[in-house]
């Protein structure tokens, strides 16, 4: 094992390290590489003399080896962030353009459809601008318009499992170390042999015993797993949601399609490739001994099978693994479907989590409040009644007082939104509303601090409802007009865009600005490509028949070659502008550390 790590904009130092079967890693040797040499424009080539921790000198030492290593250096120059702002929005509006292959976001995953990292920082900045859902709920919906059968949804390399794939890795970390880590520590630490291929089988293993052995820990992974639907991140749930919403009216008379739409991803692409590379995701801090690593194989297998949907009894007859076959049958079939579908209900469906796992309503927030009586003309302080509020996972009440019963009750899925109320209102501070089909309800809250939490939570309950509305009025209905807009209708749609439910749990380390310069640098490194694409739009423009697949644009998804183009063209201009940028940078006689010339990175 070896590692990298900074030492200020000087030199790089590269560690060895040994964790074969040891209690704890040995420190080999280390080497010292100048920063300077790497950042020059050719292949640098050259071996270095491993030395004792902390030495300086270069004598040769006999006993330490050497190592070869082949590294790659990128530098990113990243500009202030009112240079990104232009390519930011393009792509943050990429869920609302029609149709969504002539968006900006699209383009670049069209461009780079076979770098698997490249979709990476896009990833990031839908998602630190909460603009993910939307934009992966459309490309699935395209790739969906052209799969033909159910049993292959979501099983290629497209945009939208990228895009997912990427999103489970970044939002997933804590739900997986809670889920299968203390399994998995528990799977590497006792070493049990758990091999049943008789060929592989070692003299004096009992293939009984190992059998024995593999079932106990795939029944522990599996059980983490389908009792995990409480700690899934609300993000994840949302996109399963989406997916299971649009299988289903794409292929309407599949009963099942609901659930592999949603199994695809949750089972195959994250739990079962966390199984068998727990060092990937920081499960462990290094990768399994061989021994180990062929134990987590054969529960990744068998993890993938009861997770993906479908007759078990079916899948049986294509495994060429006669021992595979055998162990398999070992399950039994409709328990562990019946397992599944509650989880996967649990994660994708409408019904609240909790809701759908328990009886008892939980509770999730209660507190006293004024709560303006309804029905009232006059807006005297008379209006405003002390109550108890109370939320649970199913209804929002108030009562005279706590202990005592509802005065009245509200359903958590007939909220429509939930937002602050100008203080112009009625001339209290600390106020918000919920809004429902009928009138809205006025709260005051004890503080700012009450206020925001209420509005926090509340919005976190109701964000997935039917009927959320996208508009609201920040102000009341009085003396024959809406305050804030001087509508006069009662049901004049609201003035002023309803907030976007920031997700809890979800704290997201991202530099927007370098990874906007990553999307530059990608799209600078490719214009051949975004040049190539703007031919294939114009020429579809002029002459609307086939195309030929040998053409280099055959390659790409263009629906609409106008908005396309138009897109495309925006692109070009704003990856020009950021050339000249950087280009004043490179001349810029401004001192280092200005505000003219920032320092780029981090320095320790």
């Amino acid at each position: 094992m070896w590692g990298l790590h900074h030492s200020g904009v000087v030199a790089h130092w590269v560690d060895l390290w040994n964790n074969e079967n040891l209690a704890q890693d040995v420190f080999l040797g280390e080497t010292r590489v100048p920063v300077k040499i790497l950042r020059s424009d050719h292949i640098h080539k050259a071996w270095y003399l491993l030395q004792p921790k902390g030495t300086g000198s270069k004598s040769k030492s006999d006993d330490l080896g050497q190592l070869r290593l082949k590294l790659t250096y990128i530098e990113d120059t990243v500009l202030p962030s009112a240079c990104y702002t232009p390519l930011c929005n393009l792509l943050l509006k990429s869920p609302d353009v029609k149709p969504i292959s002539a968006s900006a976001a699209h383009i670049l995953g069209d461009i780079f459809r076979e770098r698997y990292e490249a979709v990476l920082p896009m990833v990031r900045l839908l998602l630190y601008h909460n603009r993910f859902v939307p934009f992966v709920s459309a490309v699935a919906a395209l790739e969906l318009d052209n799969t033909q059968e159910a049993n292959t949804i979501f099983r290629g390399n497209s945009l939208a499992t990228r895009c997912i794939d990427d999103m489970m890795k970044i939002v997933g970390k804590s739900y997986l170390a809670v889920t299968l880590k203390p399994v998995i520590d528990e799977i590497c630490e006792s070493n049990k042999t758990c091999e049943i291929d008789p060929i592989k089988l070692k003299e004096g293993d009992n293939v009984e015993v190992n059998k024995e052995n593999l079932q106990v820990y795939v029944q522990k992974v599996f059980s983490s797993i389908t009792q995990s639907s409480s700690n899934c991140p609300p993000l994840m749930c949302d996109v399963f949601r989406s997916l299971r919403h649009l299988a289903c009216k794409r292929f309407q008379g599949d009963p099942h399609v609901q659930y592999s739409a949603v199994s695809s991803f949750v089972f195959l692409r994250f739990f079962a490739v966390a199984v068998l590379s727990p060092h990937s995701f920081q499960l462990r801090s290094h990768h399994p001994d061989p021994e180990i690593a062929r134990t987590l194989t054969l529960i990744s297998k068998t993890i993938q099978t009861l997770g993906s949907w479908g007759s078990l009894s079916k899948k049986l007859s294509s495994f060429k693994e006669s021992y595979m076959y055998d162990f398999y049958k070992s399950f039994q079939e409709e328990k562990c479907i019946e397992k599944v579908k509650k989880f996967l209900d649990e994660i994708s469906s409408n019904v609240s989590k909790e809701s759908s796992r328990q009886e008892d309503a939980v509770v999730l927030k209660e507190g006293e409040v004024q709560k303006r009586t309804q029905g009232k003309k006059n807006f005297s302080k008379r209006n405003f009644k002390k109550r108890w509020l109370r939320l649970t996972n199913r209804e929002l009440s108030y009562h005279k007082r706590k202990g005592k019963e509802a005065l009245c009750t509200i359903s958590v899925k007939n909220i429509q939104a939930v937002e602050k109320l100008d203080e112009s209102a009625f001339n209290r501070k600390n106020m918000f509303q919920v809004v429902l089909s009928e009138k809205p309800l006025y709260v005051q809250a004890g503080n700012c601090v009450e206020a925001s939490e209420w509005l926090e939570i509340l919005g976190q309950v109701s964000r997935c409802n039917e009927g959320r509305l996208t508009t609201y009025h920040p102000s009341n209905y009085a003396t024959g007009a809406w305050q804030c807009c001087k509508n006069q209708s009662s049901n004049a749609p609201g003035c002023k865009p309803c907030t976007i439910t920031m997700l809890a749990n979800l704290q997201l380390d991202i530099d927007c600005d370098r990874e906007a310069e990553r999307i530059f640098s990608l799209l600078s490194s490719n214009e051949s490509k975004l040049q190539n694409m703007e031919d294939a739009c114009a020429s579809m423009a002029v002459y609307q028949g086939p195309q030929r697949e040998q053409e280099e644009y055959s390659k790409f998804t263009i629906q609409e070659p106008k908005e396309t183009f138009r897109t495309l063209k925006q692109l070009r201009n704003i990856m020009e502008e950021l050339r000249t940028q950087h280009n004043s940078r490179n001349t810029s006689t401004a001192q280092y550390g200005s505000i003219d010339n920032p320092i780029v990175g981090k320095t320790s």
